[in-house]
């Protein structure tokens, strides 16, 4: 099956290259393409988009076109992995504290990106997606 969401991120974040190689390698149906905000490719699929906002946080495309971002896009991103609809339900009945714990992840992920240490900055996650789509 072909990717048919695209998942917008940080290429500069060792965090967020971490996390998301973590959400590719259960996402074994190829659902989800990565690309990084940095690319010319992903200003397309967020026009309008400031900069800042831009770079705040994740943003899931959906195959229709809709943008998820920050903890908007947990619940979306979880119903694609096995084993992840019990997680989505959990995240999508309580949006305001998926938000918050999102906001509390994203102010961090230096840190996190620290804690994980060079495992996070040798990641690449695109090399995985194609990889593996290969």
């Amino acid at each position: 099956m072909a990717a048919d969401y695209t998942l917008l991120y940080d290429a500069d974040c060792g965090f967020c290259r971490w996390s998301l190689d973590k959400i590719l390698a259960r996402d074994r149906d190829g659902r989800i393409r990565p690309l990084p905000l940095q690319s010319p490719e992903a200003a397309s699929y967020l026009p309008g988009m400031d900069e800042q906002t831009k770079m705040a946080s994740w943003h899931l495309v959906l195959p229709d076109g809709t943008v998820r971002s920050a903890g908007d896009a947990v619940a979306p991103i979880l119903r694609l992995l096995p084993r992840g609809t019990t997680l989505a339900s959990v995240a999508g009945t309580a949006p305001g504290v998926t938000r918050a714990a999102y906001r509390l992840v994203a102010r961090n992920r230096e840190k996190f990106g620290r804690m994980i240490g060079t495992k996070a900055c040798s990641v690449d996650p695109s090399a995985r997606a194609k990889s593996e789509r290969s």
